[in-house]
């Protein structure tokens, strides 16, 4: 399965359009309300518990004035052949079949980088969370109290995160990613494709130059076409930039020289 990275400790930022082209925006993450919308699965065995987590959820971010997308499954096997993005995941532990924590296990090794909440009736499976860097825990039964008292962490951890991201919209449709999560940023015919560390290719309208002002200093315009990311740079020999992607990235004999000096600067810094 394939999962679109939604950043562990990242918000969506507020969504612009222009007429209805897409385009991006980079800024620290911050929570101002509105925003794009969040997408929220809930994995758990007992349909009741399921519909209670449901109305918790619902009602927390309706006062919360935030659109949301739930989506509900019974199984682990089920949740992992979803091929959607979830951005917030309530997994039960104690589930037939494959139980919660094999399926968080199999979701990492997936790339999901979503908040992750365990839903548990035993305390001492906590202990196992970190491993799969569960956010938090509810345990059964479920009280309002403790769910409005770990949402609201979660929410303040997204307020706090201090990464930057890119918010990439199309029509009403909005994706964040992650600056780290690029290797490279490629311009083709007036379009960017970011091609990112899972592999996947994004591409929408925007001028490469307005791009280069938006990343952070860990870019850098090796070519005209070009923007690496300095954090995947794996080898540079004869006007090559080597990624730790396996892509080949051309630097140009004009930015050479600087190039070098960025890239020495960049590995003091580190």
């Amino acid at each position: 399965m394939h999962f679109v990275a939604a950043k562990k400790h990242f918000i969506a930022i507020k969504l612009f359009s222009c007429f209805g082209q897409a385009i991006i925006i980079c800024l620290p993450i911050r929570w101002r309300g509105g925003g794009a919308l969040i997408r929220i699965a809930i994995c758990d065995d007992e349909k009741h518990m399921s519909d209670h987590i449901r109305a918790f959820v619902s009602d927390f971010f309706r006062k919360k004035n935030r659109e949301i997308h739930l989506r509900t499954f019974l199984s682990g096997e089920e949740l992992l052949g979803y091929d959607g993005q979830i951005d917030i995941l309530f997994l039960d532990i104690q589930m037939k079949g494959m139980d919660g924590m094999e399926t968080a296990r199999k979701l990492r090794a997936d790339k999901f980088q979503g908040f992750l909440i365990f839903i548990t009736v035993l305390k001492e499976m906590v202990f196992r969370s970190f491993e799969v860097q569960a956010y938090d825990y509810l345990i059964k039964p479920v009280d309002e109290k403790q769910f409005e008292k770990t949402m609201e962490r979660l929410c303040a951890s997204m307020q706090n995160a201090s990464e930057d991201s890119l918010l990439v919209q199309k029509g009403y449709e909005g994706r964040i990613i992650r600056e780290d999560e690029i290797v490279f940023c490629e311009v083709i015919d007036r379009k960017i494709y970011l091609n990112l560390a899972s592999g996947e290719v994004i591409d929408y309208y925007e001028r490469i130059e307005n791009l280069e002002t938006k990343l952070n200093n860990h870019f850098f315009r090796c070519h005209r076409s070009y923007l690496i990311n300095l954090k995947h740079l794996k080898g540079y020999k004869n006007g090559t930039a080597y990624m730790d992607n396996g892509g080949e990235v051309p630097v140009s004999r004009l930015r050479s020289k600087e190039f070098s000096g960025v890239v020495l600067q960049y590995m003091k810094n580190i």
